[in-house]
């Protein structure tokens, strides 16, 4: 599979796209629903998917593109099948969660923002999770993890590595 992104190929989810975007009464003003949606279909947002909306919504690219740029929750890149996200707050920082994230970074052999070569984690830090109690605090896709310490990273990941095993 390459990883250059094209809308050939990808018919099912533009209809699926095409659908909501029909379903929103006030198409200019719905645009974060659909880009949550066109997201959620695809995965991210690359530039051929935010022209694509924003022929459908008859609006500038420039604008597209600002909300995709401005909101930490869309994605311009592909990310792995499971987001790891390292809390950066303070509570957390002062608690050492800048070991564990050199953890996951030496483990996984990636940075933050990049994804695993296996295509199974995208690293990220991210401000605060708001589980503060729980510092350090490492978040994985939905599910936290707290008081998180560098030796147990190989842990988590090893967890996540053995459901893709039982899932093939």
């Amino acid at each position: 599979m390459s990883d250059i992104f094209s809308l050939e190929h990808a018919d099912e989810k533009l209809k699926a796209l095409d659908a909501f975007i029909i379903e929103q009464d006030a198409k200019e003003e719905s645009l974060i629903a659909i880009l949550h949606k066109a997201q959620d279909l695809f995965g991210y947002l690359p530039s051929e998917l935010q022209l694509y909306v924003s022929r459908k919504l008859d609006i500038p690219a420039a604008k597209v593109y600002g909300v995709v740029s401005f909101y930490s929750y869309f994605t311009q890149s592909k990310r792995g099948k499971h987001t790891i996200s390292v809390c950066m707050g303070t509570a957390c920082f002062v608690k050492g969660i800048e070991k564990v994230m050199h953890e996951f970074s030496e483990q996984l052999n990636i940075k933050s923002g990049e994804n695993s070569a296996d295509g199974l984690f995208t690293l990220k830090d991210v401000r605060c999770i708001g589980a503060c109690g729980l510092a350090p605090v490492v978040m994985i896709d939905d599910k936290v993890f707290g008081h998180v310490k560098p030796g147990d990273v190989s842990n988590i990941i090893a967890e996540y590595r053995a459901q893709e095993g039982s899932e093939t």
